[in-house]
């Protein structure tokens, strides 16, 4: 893949529209530790990044684009932190709505769900136990490559 130093690096980089560009941005480093990367005009869009390889563009409304509906899920964005309690209070204390406080999974994670001044819902979660699919009734299909080196 070539480099383009003018996009995020990421494969996959979810575009959120909200009506505020600037107040999103902030909004974002604050609650969620995202880091501005590039700014496009004042109010158009910015890209921001957030630990080792996630990525976000934060997009203003215009035309087709207009930010989640109140009381309609269209999407949730999942995000792994090291830790789900300090994650979880510095997104609260920085305004995030509070839809489900942290909790330990079968799965072998530790999860909570927040949602940001414009609706978008954040699915925050930790690792806190290596569990295989089969363990909890789901089928392997073919292995994520980082951890076949790790299990064999």
């Amino acid at each position: 893949m070539k480099i383009n130093r003018s996009v995020p690096p990421a494969t996959v980089v979810p575009v959120l529209v909200y009506p505020d560009v600037r107040a999103a941005v902030a909004f974002l480093t604050a609650a969620f530790g995202f880091v501005e990367r590039t700014r496009i005009g004042e109010s158009h869009r910015a890209q921001l990044a957030v630990g080792e390889d996630g990525a976000v563009i934060v997009a203003d409304m215009g035309g087709e684009r207009y930010p989640p509906l109140e009381d309609r899920v269209t999407h949730l964005l999942r995000v792994r932190v090291a830790d789900v309690d300090e994650a979880f209070v510095r997104a609260r204390d920085n305004g995030a709505r509070v839809l489900e406080t942290p909790v330990d999974r079968e799965y072998g994670e530790r999860e909570c769900i927040l949602e940001d001044l414009a609706g978008h819902r954040w699915h925050l979660a930790e690792a806190v136990a290596d569990v295989a699919p089969e363990d909890i009734g789901c089928e392997t299909v073919s292995p994520w490559p980082a951890y076949v080196d790790k299990t064999g």
